[in-house]
């Protein structure tokens, strides 16, 4: 059975009052008393600026990852470059600014895959995901990224990383499945296209 949405179900939750408690460098906490069916209740919300999160694949076919630490779970994440757009900063500016800081390359090719929330039950983060291509050594310096080892992975692997549990990372494992899967619906397209044969 497939359930039909309505407008009921899309109806919107009427804020009465919000408070932040927290306001710091990388996020806010702020907590909403919203209305919900003539009931109160109440809604803790991070906020977080816009990302951009990038597949970024080279001419060998390596997809350039990153391991670094990640203090909030104490341990090391294999994960997809990424980071925050800038005050005024277009999305494609970031994806090479980013791209440069973190893995020491620029692609020529900026390409959009579409975009997610990361976590939207309590998180306002919306990542947008491009593809990145035609990379040549460019290597910007960023306070944050000393400590960052690229990892260069084989397109045909990520699927067995991420099928194994190796990459755990939330916005990696979105933007490798959806590149795979856009990669594969491309290819499947081109087989099914009639070639034309040469008189």
């Amino acid at each position: 059975m497939i359930y039909q949405l309505t407008e009921k179900d899309l109806a919107k939750e009427k804020v009465v009052s919000s408070e932040y408690v927290f306001k710091g460098r990388a996020v806010n906490l702020r907590v909403d008393t919203v209305e919900v069916s003539g009931c109160r209740t109440t809604r803790e919300i991070v906020e977080h600026p816009e990302c951009v999160v990038v597949v970024p694949v080279d001419t060998q076919g390596n997809i350039l990852m990153v391991r670094q630490f990640r203090h909030a779970v104490g341990r090391e994440l294999l994960e997809l470059p990424a980071g925050g757009i800038e005050p005024g900063e277009d999305p494609a500016s970031a994806v090479r600014r980013e791209m440069s800081e973190e893995t020491g390359f620029s692609p020529k090719n900026v390409t959009s895959l579409g975009g997610f929330y990361s976590a939207p039950g309590f998180c306002t983060e919306h990542l947008r995901l491009f593809l990145a291509t035609d990379l040549t050594p460019n290597r910007l310096v960023a306070e944050d990224t000393e400590e960052i080892d690229l990892v260069l992975v084989p397109v045909d692997k990520a699927p067995a990383l991420l099928d194994s549990g190796q990459i755990v990372d939330a916005k990696s494992i979105a933007g490798l499945s959806t590149y795979l899967r856009t990669t594969k619906s491309n290819t499947k397209s081109q087989e099914s296209s009639p070639q034309l044969k040469s008189q």
